[in-house]
């Protein structure tokens, strides 16, 4: 059997088309869908949820539409009731309706579509992940009483998947499997975090899911896994939408509007905790740089802005989240971690000093030959983009704190020992840089 290429587009507002002559129109309010003809639909919503074929419209509701302090409020005592006086506020009929809603504003919604030989699959997102990403399995903020709701923070990923294909109901549970792996893909790529653990996200807690399957279509599907060609198309386009939604809601972009903070925040480590790590070494950091001891806060964070934005350290950064997650699923020991860990951050403190104008080393022990020890500087790179791993000068006064401590130490009070070292380092690193004016001195 052949197949055709597959077509990928990706639509703008002005050009969507939806499977079967389907209605769709937007305001900053909500986006509105208008089911024209017969039409199965899995919802995970409160209202009108499970799967349904008597529904007559879908939307997605911007909580914060014209509220100056962008707080969600609820018009029910209930999500349920809630969703729909929404749905009549939308004059809509909440009978035949089934609705979602977000903090996410309307303008950032991103849409794509897939088409195969003879199905297509079109996919609409609106993400906000930032103030209430989380990870399954992390603490929950509320156990529900009498279906009432506890207030929780906005940050909300909202799918609407249209299916150009007679799916049974069976087929609709199994596509929601595939297009929430798809979702937690797309975090883990532009590696969101959670803000309620130390883990990187898997959704929000406030999530929401809508699929149309086309009954009026010839072409009948009964498996939406990763196997099938439907399977594949779903997780593709859900994976896609939802990166292009968080991209244009919240600014991820993988490394290309990133940060060393961005890595860091996680596990606790941000800009007031590098200067109180700072703070916490003073008679350290004045062995360690002349007159750092002296630094003043204004004066630090300026220097952190310019150490956030580098790129040898966000790399590093990366990897060493990557290291602490590896030994929180206990994947790596704690005294090989320790280790990579002190080779990371020292070699990152010789380049960023170098690409910075200042005497650059590596101070890995990787590094340190006899001739480096004697404070020899190899001819070698300069600032000029060229490599200076491996060298070393005898002008460079960084005196680096001892490597983690780990021996004999659980996997959690070993991370806890992994993720001060980096507060101290990063600090250090800070304190030790050379503002702008002073970097050819």
């Amino acid at each position: 059997m052949t197949f055709c290429p597959r077509c990928y587009i990706i639509l703008t507002m002005d050009d969507i088309k939806l499977p079967g002559g389907d209605r769709f129109s937007r305001d900053d309010r909500a986006i509105i869908i208008e089911l024209n003809g017969a039409r199965r639909v899995l919802s995970t919503s409160a209202h009108n949820g499970g799967c349904r074929e008597n529904l007559s419209h879908l939307f997605n509701y911007c909580e914060v539409y014209g509220a100056i302090d962008e707080r969600c409020e609820m018009r029910a005592p209930t999500y349920d009731r809630h969703l729909s006086m929404l749905a009549e506020e939308l004059d809509l009929n909440p009978r035949t309706t089934t609705g979602l809603s977000t903090a996410a504003k309307m303008k950032y919604l991103r849409v794509q579509t897939e088409n195969y030989t003879d199905f297509s699959v079109t996919v609409m997102a609106t993400g906000g992940i930032d103030a209430n990403g989380s990870r399954a399995g992390d603490p929950a903020l509320w156990h529900e009483k009498d279906g009432t709701p506890t207030p929780v923070k906005p940050g909300t990923i909202n799918l609407i998947i249209f299916i150009d294909a007679h799916l049974l109901e069976r087929t609709l549970t199994r596509a929601l499997v595939t297009a929430t792996e798809a979702k937690t893909a797309a975090l883990q790529e532009v590696l969101a975090p959670s803000c309620y653990s130390r883990g990187l996200a898997t959704g929000s807690g406030t999530d929401g899911t809508i699929i149309v399957s086309n009954l009026e279509s010839p072409v009948r599907l009964t498996d939406a896994g990763q196997h099938s060609k439907l399977g594949e198309y779903i997780g593709r386009v859900v994976k896609n939408t939802v990166k292009e939604a968080l991209t244009a809601e919240n600014g991820f972009n993988a490394y290309a509007c990133s940060s060393v903070l961005r890595r860091t925040r996680r596990f606790g480590i941000d800009e007031d905790s590098l200067w109180e790590f700072f703070r916490s070494m003073a008679q350290f950091c004045g062995q360690a740089g002349k007159g750092s001891e002296k630094l003043d806060k204004r004066t630090f964070q300026q220097r952190l802005e310019r150490v956030n934005k580098n790129s040898c350290l966000i790399m590093r950064a990366s990897i060493y989240a990557h290291l602490l997650d590896l030994l929180h699923w206990r994947l790596v020991d704690p005294e090989q971690a320790a280790g990579m860990a002190e080779e990371l951050l020292k070699s990152a403190a010789g380049q960023v000093f170098a690409l910075s104008g200042q005497a650059g080393t590596d101070l890995s022990p990787r590094a340190r030959s006899p001739v480096d020890q004697g404070g020899a500087e190899p001819a070698g790179s300069d600032k000029s983009g060229n490599d200076l791993t491996g060298r070393t000068t005898a002008g460079i006064d960084v005196a680096f704190p001892p490597g983690p401590a780990v021996s004999g130490r659980t996997y959690e009070e070993a991370a806890e020992e992994l993720i001060n070292y980096l507060g101290r380092c990063l600090a250090l690193i800070t304190a030790n840089l050379k503002d702008r004016s002073n970097a050819q001195d």
